[in-house]
């Protein structure tokens, strides 16, 4: 069996001992090796993020992302003594990974160490190795990884050495295009409703919120499939992919706690997503449904007139 034990130092920086960022987690790096040896279960610890990439890496605020790769990863997730073998963590809870659909422990040390754990099983891992990636997961490998912990050639079995950051998702197809225009459109007017109504926290959170992840899905299509341009997931670094007109207004596509500027927001984000959205359309040769937008958007806009007489 095969089983390596990697230095620590970056990715880019094998060998060297200058004082940086991710020096900050030494010491729980440190913990965390000695103690993986002694656990039979624990085989691979990667250190991902920041930590690890050329493109963007660790700063003062950055945290530390590790990926434990285990035979029985739901401990992690249960359980909490565990930590104590790295240092003396704060707050501690478990929620979904940013990329992927698995879970990781976030946890916050002594020293405002802030540090991510997904957990992964080995059966899954190793059938990475011998299927594929799933894309999502294959473009945070790309972007830069380092095996902490490695004791079965994981590294060596999954080939990570040439993969594309950038292709995590390939272009929409007409329906997935359509769809996500027709999600869009429905809860603009579904939130103009809200807002006629007086519940502002469903408005806002509608607007702001699930709403932009719409406009943020066709922001990333539209870099991708016009000047093929690098996206990062969860809208990281938006302000220097997505289209410098599009960034520029969308500081007025944003509210605060009150009524008028939710419907000022609301306005303004479905005129930034519609020009988005018809030129993605014209890029990709698929139909933008005019008609459907035309119609929903002018009963919005009677829902916002009615709230704000003059206003709409």
């Amino acid at each position: 069996m095969a089983s390596s034990y990697t230095r620590l130092g970056s990715k880019r920086e094998q060998g060297d001992t200058t004082n940086g960022p991710s020096d900050r987690y030494g010491h729980i790096l440190e913990r965390l090796l000695a103690w993986a040896w002694t656990r039979d279960d624990l085989r691979a610890a990667i250190v991902l993020g920041s930590q690890a990439r050329d493109d963007r890496p660790a700063d003062e605020s950055s945290d530390l992302d590790l990926a434990l790769v285990s035979t029985d990863p739901g401990s992690y997730l249960r359980e909490t003594a565990w930590l104590e073998h790295l240092g003396t963590p704060l707050l501690t809870f478990v929620e979904g990974q940013a990329v992927g659909t698995g879970l990781e422990r976030r946890v916050l040390f002594e020293g405002d160490l802030d540090v991510d754990f997904a957990v992964v099983g080995l059966e899954e891992v190793a059938g990475w190795a011998s299927e594929s990636i799933p894309p999502e997961i294959a473009a945070v490998f790309a972007r830069g990884f380092r095996f902490a912990v490695d004791k079965d050639g994981l590294e060596a079995s999954m080939g990570l050495g040439s993969l594309d950051p950038s292709g995590a998702e390939p272009p929409p197809d007409g329906d997935t295009f359509v769809s996500l225009c027709h999600d869009f459109l429905y809860h603009a007017l579904w939130a103009a409703k809200k807002l006629r109504r007086g519940e502002l926290w469903v408005a806002k959170w509608c607007v702001d919120g699930y709403m932009k992840l719409q406009l943020l899905r066709m922001l990333e299509w539209h870099a991708r499939v016009g000047d093929g341009r690098d996206t990062w997931h969860n809208g990281r670094f938006l302000e220097s992919w997505a289209d410098p007109r599009a960034v520029a207004e969308l500081p007025e596509a944003f509210a605060r706690y009150d009524p008028d500027e939710v419907g000022l927001a609301l306005r303004k984000t479905v005129e930034i997503f519609r020009w988005v959205a018809k030129e993605v359309a014209t890029e990709l040769g698929h139909r933008y449904p005019d008609g459907a937008d035309e119609r929903v958007v002018a009963l919005t806009l009677e829902h916002l007139r009615r709230v704000y007489p003059g206003r709409a």
